[in-house]
């Protein structure tokens, strides 16, 4: 179940999000302290966040670059002020999308549902693959990962259920016709597994002796 933050000092709007998708299934949220936006969302752990550009202790603007400064989590602002400058500077400031109020609850849970689509086809147990700028994130917070060790979770990601076979690995990796020596994708995958582990992720790559290797379907 995907969570969703919402940041809206407004009690009406904030409830009717809160009730609206939470009939979709997503586990919402609404904040309480706008003093320490940074902490609830810390805290909270979301997968996306509805962001008010009116708050009462900095504006959303503050508040996306705070955000940005610790997460890639996608943020969509809702606002009445949907002139083209603030639209623009929402965007410069990190944010995906910006719905102007009054909206459509249908509409927004459509935009929902496809940012969501779009930021976590790329994600099994909590890690998300950001192929925009090929990051890796566990549970909203950024791993470090070297340039094979991303795009073995890519490939894998990408056949994400079924299995992909060692070759197909090493071609992906290297796209190269030379020998590479198959000890060294073994050392990539365990390095891999090690950084994942050594940050809380679960167990994700499945090893299929003798084939290959397997993110299984969450």
């Amino acid at each position: 179940m995907k969570k969703i933050w919402i940041v809206e000092d407004d009690p009406a709007i904030a409830g009717q999000l809160e009730k609206h998708l939470r009939s979709w299934n997503y586990d919402t949220r609404c904040a309480v302290d706008f003093q320490h936006i940074t902490a609830e969302f810390t805290s909270f752990s979301p997968q996306l966040v509805l962001l008010d550009l009116a708050l009462p202790f900095g504006n959303g603007f503050h508040w996306c670059a705070e955000i940005r400064r610790i997460s890639s989590v996608p943020v969509i602002f809702i606002s009445s002020a949907a002139d083209q400058m603030n639209m623009v500077l929402a965007m410069s400031m990190g944010a995906d999308d910006f719905i102007a109020k009054p909206f459509d609850l249908h509409v927004l849970t459509a935009k929902v549902q496809a940012l969501l689509r779009r930021t976590y086809d790329f994600a099994a147990g909590g890690v998300a693959l950001n192929l925009a700028d090929a990051s890796v994130y566990f549970e909203g917070h950024r791993l470090e990962l070297g340039r094979n060790e991303f795009r073995i979770l890519q490939v894998l990601f990408e056949n994400k259920g079924r299995i992909t076979p060692r070759a197909v690995l090493m071609k992906r990796l290297w796209e190269t016709d030379l020998f590479i020596d198959d000890n060294t994708l073994s050392v990539n995958i365990a390095r891999l597994r090690k950084k994942l582990a050594d940050f809380g992720a679960p167990v994700l790559i499945k090893t299929k002796k003798g084939v290959g290797y397997m993110v299984e379907e969450k």
